[in-house]
């Protein structure tokens, strides 16, 4: 029995190889995670430019069905659909209604706001998806939390609220829409829960699994979608630019953006991560500024250091455990 056990025994090398390429997988992992969050950043400029050529759920439907289409191919190609077939029932079923009830509900509220300043606002209450990751993960994960994760999420949010003063918005416009059009911001508020919900339940419904089903969500969506985008007819004019802009939007922003954030969040850095992702409505204006081009003011840069600080709280106030 000494002897067995001896034999059995891993080698401290071995152990040292096996931590050390699980902190290099992670690290990858995380950088995934962030790559999603700079692809997002360019979302709203190009999603908005489309989909004033194209309609919104016309726009959006053609999206996640080729986004869907590529991601379900490429798992084919590489054999990793037989990861899909050893996540737990759980995970697929529920995460995948969360991830379809998600873009639904945020696309609906696009289409259904009453102008282009009313969408600005509608995202800008999506926006709160990323506090509420953090949030959520100390109930559902049982992380442990700081009592100042409440100001840092605080603090962040008033950054992306300055961040849009600076395209204009103010309160008494906002309180208007609101009155006499709030149908788009309580979609928007479903959508913001439904993603911190599916962050966090990824993580822990699959935290061994190999790979995610994202493909599959990516294409029941885009087929719900195209269902609505025929309930609603919109008027259509395809160019180069809209061939592009669709093209960029299905491969960068939807099928790498939502499989790389699927993977962060199962096998990365998720406070990190989830931190970071208050930089995503600094990146839209910004990159929305140059695009669309939208001039930028003052408040913009004070918005920014108010998300960069809540950002660091909030990765400070929440932590896994060991």
């Amino acid at each position: 029995m000494v002897c067995l056990g001896v034999f059995t025994k891993v080698p401290s090398s071995d152990r040292g190889d096996h931590e050390a390429f699980t902190v290099i997988q992670r690290d990858r992992c995380t950088v995934q995670g962030i790559l999603a969050i700079l692809f997002w950043g360019s979302t709203i400029a190009f999603s908005r430019s489309l989909a004033e050529k194209v309609g919104t759920f016309t726009a959006a439907s053609c999206i996640f069905l080729i986004a869907g289409g590529v991601s379900c191919t490429y798992f084919i190609i590489s054999h990793r659909f037989q990861g899909i077939r050893c996540v737990s029932r759980a995970y697929l079923y529920g995460c995948g209604s969360l991830f379809i009830m998600y873009t639904v509900c945020l696309y609906f509220a696009i289409g259904t706001a009453a102008s282009r300043l009313q969408v600005l606002e509608v995202g800008l209450v999506n926006y709160l998806w990323p506090s509420l990751t953090l949030v959520m993960a100390v109930p559902f994960l049982r992380w442990r939390a700081r009592a100042t994760l409440v100001p840092g999420c605080v603090l962040a949010f008033g950054g992306v609220l300055l961040a849009a003063a600076a395209a204009g918005e103010s309160w008494q416009v906002f309180e208007t829409n609101l009155e006499t059009n709030s149908f788009p911001y309580l979609l928007a508020l479903v959508a913001a829960f439904c993603w911190a919900l599916y962050s966090n339940l990824t993580r822990r419904w699959t935290k061994a699994a190999e790979n995610g089903a994202v493909p599959l969500f990516l294409l029941a969506s885009g087929l719900l979608l195209a269902i609505v985008r025929f309930c609603f007819p919109e008027r259509t004019q395809w160019t180069n630019q809209s061939i592009i802009e669709l093209v960029y939007m299905a491969v960068f922003c939807t099928s790498l953006a939502y499989v790389f954030w699927d993977t962060a969040m199962r096998m990365g850095d998720m406070i990190l991560v989830a931190s970071l992702s208050y930089l995503t409505p600094l990146f839209s204006i910004v990159i929305g500024s140059i695009y669309l081009g939208v001039a930028t003011g003052f408040y913009l840069w004070i918005g920014c250091l108010l998300v960069i600080v809540g950002s660091i709280m909030c990765k400070l106030s929440v932590k896994e455990n060991p």
